[in-house]
């Protein structure tokens, strides 16, 4: 937390933000050859990610203080899920197959092997770190951070109310999980950069993604126009009309569950925010199957990725990447746990012949959850963020059983 923050209006912070976005923008499409290679291995949205980072990093915003991701991720984000999904051809991304299950287990199954794998190399090298006991103990904070990386908050909420997870400890591993999480996603977009050459490595079979973004692109040429006024209202209206009747939604539906279904609190079905997601995309599909699709010639996905962008640039600014330093041995056996489950990725898609795609997003969708997993996923197409969407879903279900799981087989490890 910065102390003495050298701006604390979030108008101020916003306005700095949509500055940096601005930036980046004009550079990555400035001629300049020096731009030209910078931007060749740097991805402008790597950089609208890591750019605002630097704001927290040097104390000069305070991000608990402000209310700019909440907005992005309760308001623009619905949105977003809305006029993406909508735009999308829903039938040829169902045609996919199968690969795009796959690869979100495996990176489940990472998740939770990799934790366990994690530890047991840290008690060989450091023990009388993971050998501490009671609510301190390192892998009952661990498995906050399994319940975040294969579900989300709701599930790592979960986790610390069954394992009693002490407060502080809870605290570090908090850091640890947003901060070797949003170094990987910011791997995965440089990954979404370089698609051509990762699929070439992995030998994978492109065929069936190649034609759901031809047909993508070819739907929009065919009804591309210079939008009108109109056009523009007609897409506000639907996106943020949809996210009221989502919010509308989860006030009803979280609080039902949540006292007649007690019990199921552990498939994050008690969360607004599940709630919130799962409305907005289903909204999404629907209207997809309408008229509706049309706006996607007059812009509709320049729309939805213009709040996907101010959502990028606010998650950034919550990472202080200066907390590596105060904690370094619980950050490295966080990296080490994001190895496993990247190596165990790479080895499946390999033998499947998975597209860099199906890598990525199976990852985020675990990872990063709804949040981040439709951003990645539009990072290789826009076309593409619904299966990011639908994915991060599945991981909201699976999340605290899984990371119940994982955290079982740590304690097993600690012999506690």
């Amino acid at each position: 937390m910065a102390e003495h923050a050298a701006f604390t209006n979030d108008a101020v912070i916003f306005g700095i933000l949509a500055a940096m976005l601005g930036a980046v923008f004009w550079t990555s499409a400035s001629a300049h050859p020096a731009w030209r290679r910078f931007y060749s291995i740097f991805p402008p949205l790597l950089l609208c990610y890591f750019l605002p980072s630097l704001l927290n990093a040097f104390g000069l915003i305070d991000p608990e203080a402000s209310q700019l991701y909440f907005v992005a991720s309760r308001y623009l984000l619905p949105a977003a899920l809305v006029i993406l999904t909508m735009a999308a051809d829903i039938p040829s991304v169902m045609r996919l197959g199968p690969k795009a299950i796959v690869m979100f287990l495996t990176g489940t199954v990472g998740v939770i092997i990799g934790g366990p794998l994690a530890l047991l190399a840290a008690s060989a090298v450091a023990p009388d770190l993971v050998g501490v006991t009671g609510p301190d103990a390192v892998w009952r904070g661990m498995s906050t951070v399994a319940g975040s990386w294969i579900g989300g908050a709701a599930n790592q909420t979960a986790m610390r109310e069954i394992f009693e997870v002490g407060p502080e400890t809870f605290s570090i591993w908090v850091a640890v999980d947003i901060i070797v999480a949003n170094i990987w996603m910011a791997i995965l977009l440089a990954m979404a950069a370089n698609q051509s050459a990762v699929d070439r490595w992995l030998k994978a079979d492109v065929s069936a993604l190649e034609e759901v973004k031809a047909r993508a692109e070819a739907y929009e040429t065919q009804t591309a126009r210079i939008p009108q006024l109109k056009d523009l209202i007609f897409i506000f209206a639907i996106g943020f009309g949809a996210v009221g009747l989502s919010h509308f939604g989860a006030d009803i539906l979280a609080p039902f569950f949540e006292k007649n279904f007690p019990e199921a609190d552990q498939l994050s079905i008690h969360s607004k925010f599940f709630w919130l997601v799962v409305i907005a995309t289903t909204l999404g599909v629907g209207l997809s199957f309408t008229k509706v699709r049309t706006l996607q010639g007059a812009g509709a996905m320049k729309v939805g990725s213009v709040f996907v962008y101010i959502l990028v640039a606010t998650v950034g600014m919550q990472m202080d990447i200066k907390a590596i330093a105060h904690t370094p041995a619980f950050f490295l056996i966080g990296g080490l746990w994001i190895s496993i489950h990247a190596a165990l990725l790479i080895v499946v898609a390999r033998l499947i012949r998975a597209p860099a795609f199906f890598l990525a997003v199976g990852s985020q969708a675990n990872i990063g959850g709804a949040a981040s997993a439709p951003v990645v996923a539009a990072a290789f197409h826009p076309s593409l963020a619904p299966v990011g969407v639908l994915l991060a879903v599945l991981g909201y279900i699976l999340g605290t059983f899984g990371a119940w799981v994982s955290g079982q087989a740590m304690r097993l490890i600690v012999g506690q």
